[in-house]
């Protein structure tokens, strides 16, 4: 096996030149994208399976934000999926 040693600068730069890369690669493909998607009343009701009462109970209650512009209201995809995590019953919890 070959050995080569390269000084701390060097390697610093390629570091960030790697990751800037892989950012880029990211944004491209749609990675972080998706997490920035918005979602309307229709999408959410649908996803979820609830109805749009308890969608806008859902509202009301604060437990899931949104943005509206006009009458439409809007949400993040990730604000959708954190209602799901904070929603979440485990088997030991029932116990």
């Amino acid at each position: 096996m070959e050995v080569i040693a390269i000084e701390s600068k060097t390697f610093d730069l390629i570091t960030d030149r790697f990751e800037n890369f892989a950012k880029q690669i990211k944004q491209w493909c749609g990675v972080e994208q998706e997490n920035n998607k918005w979602l309307d009343n229709q999408d959410v009701c649908t996803l979820l399976n609830i109805s749009y009462r308890t969608l806008q109970y859902y509202r009301n209650a604060g437990k899931l934000s949104f943005s509206q512009i006009n009458s439409k209201c809007y949400y993040k995809v990730e604000d959708v999926e954190k209602l799901l995590k904070d929603s979440l019953i485990s088997k030991q919890n029932k116990q």
